[in-house]
């Protein structure tokens, strides 16, 4: 179902993620198994940059809305 193509396509997504070494995975040997994935310091050295791109969505769409 479409339940199924949004695993997949995570799943392909966190894949490519831990390729550029953005995140990291940690598989532990449970039943059922279990996976978590963290972001590497590479990955959150991004964080100031979205922060700032957020705030700069938020004027702009305050500066839209006052027309």
């Amino acid at each position: 179902g479409l339940g199924d193509v949004y695993k997949r396509q995570l799943s392909k997504s966190l894949e490519e993620l831990e390729r550029a070494r953005l995140v990291h995975r940690e598989q532990y040997p449970e039943i059922p198994p279990r996976v978590e994935y963290s972001l590497t310091a590479l990955g959150r050295s991004i964080d100031p940059y979205l922060r700032a791109l957020g705030e700069w969505g938020m004027q702009a769409y305050e500066a839209i809305q006052a027309g």
